[in-house]
């Protein structure tokens, strides 16, 4: 059985389809990119799968259970978490402050919570996602941390949760080379240690690196499915990103 299915999922608002009939499977302990052009539905569609969103019809289940329509606090409790595109901290909290808040999330308790004090277990979060913990930025509001470190504080909120599907919209947006490529292994140790990740994604090349498979979507409809080196010779996929993305 798959950890998550979607099935003909649907979106309409008003005339506009913004989701079209949507389907498709992700697996455990798999990293799954979801790609397409701009207005194609990607956001769409993991709103309607983290509750932010209710779709017009079809269905979403999660290890077994069926989640349709569900409120987003349950889904999260269930154990899918989320970053969003536009960066959401507490900006008048110190950086390991943020991590405190989901430390008292019923998701947590439920889960037996974390080891220790939790100021403590939210340093150690933020240490393992590149914060230097002996230096003054953990404890720095977050209104005046650079970009990167708000994308890791995002990061870091939906490991506090012990999420165990994470969705990362747009993790990489307005991150330098050198800031994605220190992130990205960082996403592979949370596969490697059994996380399942979906990544909606614009930059094609870091994610295509990392993902077992990617979904295409186009003006709300999926047009491609599998592996990385395979989407790249979709003729469909070629012709929805008019070929620019997608050169080598």
């Amino acid at each position: 059985m798959a950890y998550l299915k979607i099935d003909n999922l649907r979106k309409n608002f008003g005339g506009v389809v913004a989701v079209d009939d949507v389907s498709f499977t992700v697996e455990k302990g798999t990293l799954v990119g979801i790609i397409g052009p701009n207005g194609s539905g990607k956001t769409t569609t993991v709103n309607l799968l983290t509750g932010f969103l209710k779709p017009s019809s079809g269905s979403i289940f999660f290890d077994g259970k069926e989640i349709t329509g569900m409120k987003a606090s349950h889904i999260t409790n269930l154990g899918i978490g989320r970053t969003f595109q536009m960066v959401k901290p507490f900006y008048r909290l110190p950086a390991f402050r943020n991590l405190v808040v989901p430390l008292f999330s019923p998701r947590v308790k439920k889960m037996g919570g974390h080891y220790g004090e939790k100021d403590s277990v939210a340093l150690d979060i933020l240490e393992d996602i590149g914060f230097e913990r002996d230096s003054a930025v953990p404890f720095k509001v977050a209104s005046i941390l650079p970009h990167g470190y708000l994308k890791r504080l995002e990061m870091g909120r939906v490991i506090a949760l012990q999420s165990e599907l994470i969705v990362f919209d747009e993790l990489y947006s307005g991150l330098t080379l050198a800031e994605v490529a220190s992130l990205s292994p960082m996403i592979e140790k949370l596969v490697d240690e059994g996380k399942t990740i979906i990544m909606v994604e614009h930059r094609l090349k870091e994610l295509f690196k990392i993902a077992n498979k990617v979904i295409v979507l186009d003006q709300g409809k999926k047009i491609a499915e599998g592996e990385p080196k395979n989407i790249m010779k979709d003729p469909e996929v070629k012709k929805a990103y008019l070929g620019v993305e997608l050169k080598q």
